[in-house]
């Protein structure tokens, strides 16, 4: 096999490309490496000899097929989110998962008879305005300004 490094380098320069895109005709190889010249390898050009090859892509397949998945609301759970823990959980989802324990115990403590039912609206009507952070703070309230039931 004859070492045509310098006529590769010299079509590539030529053709703007880089040296691995050179294609060189394999039935022409004597030709090619007779040519030493910029003007013969032009005219190897000119004539086919020598071209080039088409630029490689990424491939996008795989990019796709995650697209679709995610159209159907596949891959979109909290841990494929990367970012602040808001990016994690919303705003929203905090607060549904927080006013939903938090009602879920008053309604227990009701149905137990350890608030009344008048205290629960009112304590019901307050969590939703959002002043209890958690279900600590609504115990802590509750035990505070003494709204137990009286046994």
């Amino acid at each position: 096999m004859t070492n045509l490094s310098s006529q590769r380098r010299l079509a590539a320069q030529i053709m703007k490309i880089g040296q691995n895109r050179v294609w060189i005709d394999p039935k022409r190889v004597d030709d090619v490496d007779v040519a030493i010249t910029r003007e013969e390898i032009r005219k190897l050009i000119h004539e086919k000899i020598i071209t080039s090859l088409p630029e490689k892509g990424v491939s996008r397949s795989r990019a796709k097929t995650v697209i679709e998945q995610k159209r159907k609301g596949r891959h979109k759970g909290p841990g494929s989110k990367s970012g602040s823990p808001r990016a994690k959980i919303t705003k929203k989802e905090v607060w549904m998962t927080r006013i939903r324990s938090l009602r879920k115990r008053l309604r227990e403590l009701k149905a137990r008879r350890i608030i009344t039912e008048s205290t629960y609206r009112k304590i019901y009507m307050v969590a939703g305005s959002g002043k209890f952070e958690s279900m600590a703070e609504l115990e802590r309230y509750l035990k505070t300004n003494d709204l137990w039931r009286n046994r």
